[in-house]
């Protein structure tokens, strides 16, 4: 079972990313306050989840949040500042985004480059760890595997709606035969 709270304090935020390794589309990222005491009989990390289970605690995790939202860096700003400051870049756009300040921030993963003043820890591995991250890691996930489906719909040569973007074998032998998108990372190794 997964810990409600990790700081104590109520306004506590989850924050975690997706689609950090993949060769196109944008890092997404989501930021989402829980009830405190809130519990959740399957909440996961969303690497651990059936995508049909995925869609379905989206939904849970949307009507039941305090808080959430989404923040994206496009694949020319990660081209432009690197990934890993991307990454950071749409931690912050989900966070400003919140209708509610947080009081406390809960990252996913080993390094986070403050938000304004508000305190914060990272936890590795922190979305099989606590709800809160682990509901962030859902709506990422969700979020960018529905917009890399509509991408594929205007591509779809690459098998976005498979792979997500990620460096499949097929991935890049489409990128070999077709050459990038607009929507690949051009400082990422795509061969």
């Amino acid at each position: 079972m997964l810990l409600p709270n990790y700081s104590g304090f109520i306004l506590e935020a989850g924050v975690d990313e997706a689609g950090r390794g993949c060769l196109a589309g944008p890092v997404v990222a989501a930021a989402v306050i829980l009830p405190k005491a809130y519990q959740h009989a399957y909440l996961n990390d969303s690497k651990q989840l059936s995508q049909k289970r995925r869609n379905a605690l989206e939904q849970d995790v949307k009507k039941d949040a305090v808080a959430w939202a989404i923040g994206e860096a496009s694949p020319q700003e990660i081209d432009e500042i690197n990934i890993l400051q991307a990454s950071f870049l749409a931690m912050h756009r989900a966070i400003e985004k919140l209708n509610l300040t947080p009081e406390y921030l809960l990252i996913d993963g080993n390094r986070f480059k403050s938000y304004q003043s508000i305190p914060h820890s990272c936890i590795i591995k922190g979305d099989g760890k606590y709800l809160a991250i682990a509901a962030a890691s859902i709506l990422a996930k969700t979020y960018r595997d529905e917009l890399m489906c509509r991408l594929a719909d205007e591509n779809p040569m690459y098998g976005w709606e498979q792979n997500a973007g990620y460096p499949t074998k097929m991935h890049r032998t489409a990128i070999a035969e077709y050459g990038p998108t607009a929507f690949h990372r051009q400082s990422f190794r795509l061969l």
